[in-house]
């Protein structure tokens, strides 16, 4: 980071610290017979920021440090001075901090929740999970206003840890004091409770789980195909087909995630215009390819490699493909009748249209993607970072 750019992230990082001080100041100001001791903290709190204006923040922290030792009720300098160490990643004296705090018996109950819950954050900063946890839960099942963040932390926590029993009971208990559905994020924990069951072999228990996550969410595409794969573990294809076909119905992004097992559950159903149907359905629903590639496959098997090759060239003329134009090649190959110049005159004009669409430079620092050369990067305005893309479709 440049000194310019570090000076100004220590500036606004201050700012709490500042604004607090500055009111604390203000507040004392009014107080009789304290003329001389609000002078020698607005001297300290100026001095503090005179080391920070000059690139030297530590100078200007240990002032800040002075100025909240000066009066022990001045708890929420503490805070921002924590706070701060925590961003700076000095964990270990956000936790001193913090932990002061804690212990100190002159605070009001809502202050001592937010110095527990902000030393459970250090904790959670350090990697100290089992000593966060033991704090959220605590405030957890607190009243205070805490309680949700903490609530918030115990579901992260508890997804690194992999205990999806006590992340659904935090998430009920979050959603529950903040009104915040959590149905979404329910399901997907239930689905991995499904998972678990079903890699053991208990199909009860992961049945329970399946429909635990549909009362959560109704439309949970997981949980769709989750049933589908255990109708497959069962051999009952004619589930395995109305799970996958619901799924794709309701998310057309997870058709490739289920199209393959989908079609083979189609052929061993002997629902060969069951299938072409749905793909057909398919195809005007979803941009993908992938429902293309496979009723051509079923046009080439029931009609022969020319039908095949029509249809799939009229698609292409729609939506572009690099699978779709191999696809095409491969077919154009097998055709005895077929049109070679033709088809070479239809690849190069997919190509055409595959090239002018991708993206040809990118930013090195942002990442924007462009099609034109920049000096200046549109996203982030540095200049000189915007370089040819590399590959396929680039230089």
């Amino acid at each position: 980071m440049s000194p310019v750019l570090q000076q100004i992230w220590w500036v606004f990082a201050l700012l709490p610290v500042a604004a607090l001080s500055g009111w604390f100041l203000g507040r004392r100001s009014s107080e009789r017979h304290s003329g001389q001791r609000v002078s020698r903290l607005s001297s300290s709190y100026f001095r503090g920021l005179n080391f920070l204006l000059n690139e030297q923040p530590d100078k200007a922290i240990e002032v800040f440090l002075q100025i909240a030792d000066v009066d022990k009720d001045t708890v929420e300098t503490h805070f921002a001075l924590g706070n701060l160490f925590r961003r700076r990643g000095e964990v270990e004296r956000a936790i001193r901090v913090h932990q002061n705090l804690v212990e100190r018996p002159n605070l009001t109950e809502e202050q001592r929740l937010q110095a527990v819950l902000e030393l459970g954050e250090d904790f959670m900063r350090a990697g100290l999970l089992d000593r966060a946890e033991s704090l959220f839960a605590d405030l957890g099942r607190a009243h205070g206003s805490t309680a949700p963040k903490a609530l918030h932390h115990l579901i992260w926590i508890y997804q690194q840890e992999r205990d999806w029993a006590k992340a659904i009971d935090s998430a009920r208990r979050y959603e529950a004091a903040t009104g915040e559905p959590m149905g979404k994020m329910l399901a997907q924990f239930h689905c991995e409770l499904a998972e678990a069951a079903r890699s053991v072999g208990d199909s009860a228990r992961a049945a329970k789980h399946l429909r635990d996550a549909n009362e959560a969410d109704s439309h949970s595409v997981r949980a769709g195909i989750i049933e589908g794969r255990m109708a497959l573990d069962a051999g009952d294809d004619a589930a395995a087909i109305r799970a996958f076909e619901r799924v794709a119905r309701h998310d057309v992004d997870a058709l490739p995630e289920v199209l393959e097992p989908l079609l083979q559950s189609y052929e061993r159903n002997g629902a060969r215009a069951r299938s072409r149907a749905f793909l057909s359905e398919m195809i005007e629903r979803s941009p993908g390819i992938s429902p293309v590639l496979a009723l051509a496959n079923l046009i080439e098997q029931d009609e022969g490699v020319g039908d095949a090759a029509r249809f799939l060239t009229r698609q292409l003329r729609r939506r572009p493909s690099i699978r779709g134009q191999n696809a095409l090649i491969d077919l154009s190959r097998q055709s005895p009748d077929s049109d070679a110049p033709e088809t070479l005159k239809l690849v190069r004009e997919l190509s055409e249209q595959l090239v002018a669409s991708a993206t040809a430079y990118r930013c090195g620092h942002c990442g924007f993607g462009a099609r034109a050369h920049h000096w200046q990067c549109p996203s982030c305005k540095r200049w000189a970072t915007v370089k040819p893309v590399h590959g396929a479709f680039g230089e």
